[in-house]
């Protein structure tokens, strides 16, 4: 069984600010990669639900994605990103769920 851990993402989103939401996922699909995982997209609303958003992406190991989630916290590039969801509002909330990933 593999160590890595693959983190799923199921946003509530401003509907109305589907624009905003796609570049924050955008910047969030870059600065996973750049700090150490793998990121497999941002999946947006387009029949049913029109504000529901995931994403999911992995990293190696649990201490990997802690070592990810302490650097967000002052990666220059990272806070621009929590600043400007802030400030648009696109995320209403968000849930984050762990889960062991098979591949083959």
């Amino acid at each position: 069984m593999s160590s890595a851990i693959t983190v799923h993402l199921r946003y509530e989103i401003d509907p109305d600010k589907l624009e905003e939401f796609t570049h924050y996922g955008r910047e969030w699909i870059r600065l996973v990669t750049k700090l150490g995982g793998t990121h497999h997209g941002y999946f947006m609303p387009s029949e049913g639900d029109s504000d529901e958003a995931f994403a999911l992406f992995t990293f190696p190991s649990l201490a990997e994605y802690e070592a990810y989630r302490t650097a967000s916290r002052t990666d220059p590039e990272c806070q621009e990103a929590f600043r400007f969801a802030r400030e648009t509002q696109c995320i209403r909330r968000y849930e984050r769920r762990f889960q062991a990933p098979v591949f083959s």
